[in-house]
């Protein structure tokens, strides 16, 4: 998943960019106004941490911006203004929660995984195909009830996959997915996890559709 995290605070931002990378997130940071508005023109975030007290504008200018053109992006703000009128302002503004400094990264983590799974209108945090169920806030993965030990990079590809279960996920979405860009990369990896997938959790689990990418559940073989 691809973070935006806008924090003008370089310490606090190098800090809470390495909490959620540890977590599994990909994260762009913008320390300012301005480049926060470029980036979320130019680039698709699943998410936004966003501080309300920035250079060259506000949190809340960003975020206005965001849902003025109607794009739903989760965003989730972070601030050190604890007033209840404050507050309000941002989720009245479109933020879809707020969490104010200091704040421990689990917490955060956790709050981001329940507006992403909100925004996809996801209820449960468990995504599960069969007999194989990953559970993101654990970051477990278990077949037929037996947990199964995945790397980084083979956790985010079944993460999209089970996420877009039934669709075709092109190769390269899953190497932006999982490097953060495409092109960049030996062209057989992905092939190469989606092989150590069907080996750990079950040869049929994911579908190859010639030409296009790869596919867990629905549709045709």
């Amino acid at each position: 998943m691809n973070i935006l995290l806008v924090e003008d605070d370089a310490m606090l931002a190098e800090a809470v960019r390495t909490g959620l990378v540890h977590d599994g997130w990909r994260v762009d940071w913008a320390a300012d106004a301005p480049l926060a508005k470029t980036a979320l023109v130019d680039h698709d975030f699943d998410a936004v941490v966003l501080d309300l007290g920035l250079p060259g504008g506000s949190g809340l200018g960003v975020l206005s911006a965001l849902r003025n053109r109607y794009d739903a992006t989760p965003v989730l703000i972070v601030t050190a203004r604890d007033k209840l009128s404050e507050r309000i302002a941002g989720l009245d503004a479109g933020a879809d929660d707020y969490i104010v400094k200091p704040f421990q990264l689990d917490e955060l983590c956790a709050r981001l995984r329940a507006v992403m799974r909100r925004s996809q209108g996801r209820v449960s945090p468990v995504l599960s195909c069969g007999n194989v169920v990953l559970d993101p806030a654990r970051r477990l993965v278990t077949r037929d009830g037996e947990p199964v030990t995945l790397s980084g990079h083979e956790f985010r590809t079944l993460t999209l996959l089970l996420e877009r279960q039934g669709r075709v996920v092109t190769r390269e979405q899953l190497e932006e997915s999982v490097y953060g860009s495409s092109g960049t990369i030996e062209s057989n990896t992905i092939a190469v996890y989606v092989h150590q997938l069907r080996r750990k959790l079950g040869e049929q689990l994911i579908v190859t559709v010639h030409g296009y990418g790869y596919r867990i559940g629905g549709g045709p073989n």
